[in-house]
């Protein structure tokens, strides 16, 4: 079976798309990948290079939530549409609404990882203000759903907001993310710190909640939710902040090594963020045994059910409180730390997620294709 997957290089739907390209070619699938938004730095793909049956096209094209992506809407889906009649795929598993609708005959699955319209409304508690630019988003947001053959959402909250904000698909699956567990270090004697991850000024990722109280645990911020790529020349970007009740260090972007280092060493994982319809970042720290203290969202809740603790919504000061509560009670937080890795263990694997969408795209294209 030979698949067309899209993705974009700019959040972490770059790891999820590493894990399912690698996860389709190691069972024998050819994989032709397209990248929008920006061209990755060859360090970026170097995970590409061992991986026969794969050949990867990068775009810039802006992705359908930037401004100016009406103008390159109509070129990306020509291109696309070329490339789909050179390479000649059974199946097109996209991770942008904006194609669903392209004029080719092939089934196509498209993965929502999130929109605008519900992105503003969870972070800034609003619909956004009606214009132009958002009615073409909205309605191109529907002809993409409308033209798929499976809308999957890593979630059923997730589904349900693209059915209330959009329109229901003609069908829908719910497959939820995965991670190698490989990646990670869950045997790592734990410092007593709390781990979080997202930029100070990201209201989504809401960090911010736990420089706002006095914490019991030195925190540790990275400020931005993807790796970096291995630099020739080291750039420092920490900055420490201490004083007699918070320790707070604010470091820049990691590499992975860097940031698997430190989910390995930190005892508690702050999932902080007002939308997550994702969850990759706390999924890496569950995997790294890490105690999971999440906002309570539906997305959290539905992903961690009783293996995580939750703050009340968006309080740092509920935040605060279960971290003390951590630092008193060092049983209670390896038992969370192991009702995580356990769920994880169970439930968000890399191979649990290939397993599922092998079983859909089965279903999609003729037999012959199969064996193909």
């Amino acid at each position: 079976m030979h698949v067309l997957v899209t993705t974009d290089t700019l959040s972490s739907s770059w790891t999820y798309t590493r894990e399912l390209v690698t996860g389709l070619v190691s069972r024998g699938l050819r994989v032709t990948l397209v990248s929008f938004g920006e061209i990755p730095l060859p360090d970026q793909t170097a995970w590409m290079d061992l991986l026969h049956g794969l050949e990867y096209r990068p775009t810039a094209f802006r992705l359908e939530w930037m401004d100016g992506a009406p103008s390159d809407l109509a070129e990306s889906s020509a291109f696309l549409a070329n490339l789909i009649r050179e390479v000649d795929p059974d199946l097109l598993h996209l991770h942008q609404f904006c194609h669903g609708d392209l004029k080719v005959e092939v089934p196509r699955v498209i993965t929502a990882h999130g929109d605008l319209i519900s992105w503003t409304q969870a972070v800034q508690g609003r619909t956004p203000q009606p214009s132009r630019w958002l009615q073409w988003y909205r309605e191109t947001v529907i002809r993409g759903i409308a033209g798929a053959d499976v809308v999957v959402a890593p979630s059923a909250c997730m589904l349900d907001t693209v059915i209330s904000t959009y329109r229901r698909p003609r069908r829908a699956a719910i497959i939820c993310p995965g991670r190698n567990p490989i990646f990670f270090n869950p045997y790592v004697s734990k410092d007593d710190s709390v781990l979080a991850v997202g930029r100070l000024v990201d209201a989504g990722k809401q960090v911010s909640l736990l420089t706002q109280h006095p914490q019991p645990f030195p925190v540790c911020i990275v400020g931005a939710d993807h790796a970096l790529p291995v630099l020739r020349i080291p750039i420092r970007a920490d900055v420490k902040v201490a004083t007699e009740k918070n320790r707070v260090a604010i470091r820049g972007p990691q590499t992975e090594a860097q940031l698997r280092a430190l989910y390995s060493r930190a005892a508690i994982y702050a999932a902080t963020a007002r939308y997550e319809p994702l969850g990759i970042t706390p999924l890496e720290a569950a995997f790294s045994r890490c105690a999971i203290v999440a906002n309570d969202i539906p997305s959290f809740r539905e992903m961690w059910g009783d293996a995580a603790l939750y703050f009340r919504t968006n309080d740092g000061a509920s935040l605060a409180e279960n971290l003390r509560r951590l630092d008193a009670d060092r049983g209670l937080r390896q038992a969370y730390a192991d009702r995580a890795y356990a769920r994880a263990r169970q439930r968000f694997t890399a191979k649990r997620m290939i397993d599922d969408y092998i079983e859909l795209y089965r279903g999609l294209v003729p037999k012959s294709c199969l064996a193909a």
